[in-house]
């Protein structure tokens, strides 16, 4: 998935609102501020200031990356499709195809913790 939305950056097609929060609450990890912004802005619908919004959006609201199921669920409510593969159940698993900072598997923890401890189902 990761590699198609960089294909796609690349080659400057509108990736949509949604397959840019994707981008960016993946690539966020692993990415500088700088190259983040540098990737967003190759979208043909997005300059700098966009760009630049998106990311402190991500960054401070705290956004662990999407599951698979949140990815499908955004796909349909734009017209470019964020996954190139969706009937493969792999296909946009970013917690099985990337090893992301210990602190995305802390902070889901505690979040299911917390459903947990708030008498809801944990999925």
């Amino acid at each position: 998935m990761m590699a198609h939305l960089l294909a796609s950056l690349e080659a400057g097609k509108d990736i949509g609102h949604y397959g840019r929060l994707v981008f960016t609450m993946v690539a966020s990890h692993f990415l500088s501020d700088e190259e983040v912004l540098d990737w967003l802005t190759r979208d043909s619908d997005v300059d700098r200031d966009k760009a630049a919004a998106l990311l402190r959006q991500v960054e401070a609201r705290g956004y662990n990356p999407p599951r698979r199921d949140r990815i499908l669920q955004w796909e349909r409510e734009q017209d470019f499709p964020i996954l190139p593969n969706p009937e493969d159940p792999d296909c946009g698993n970013v917690y099985k195809s990337l090893k992301f900072p210990d602190e995305v598997y802390d902070h889901i923890q505690q979040y299911q913790a917390e459903k947990v401890d708030a008498g809801e189902k944990v999925a």
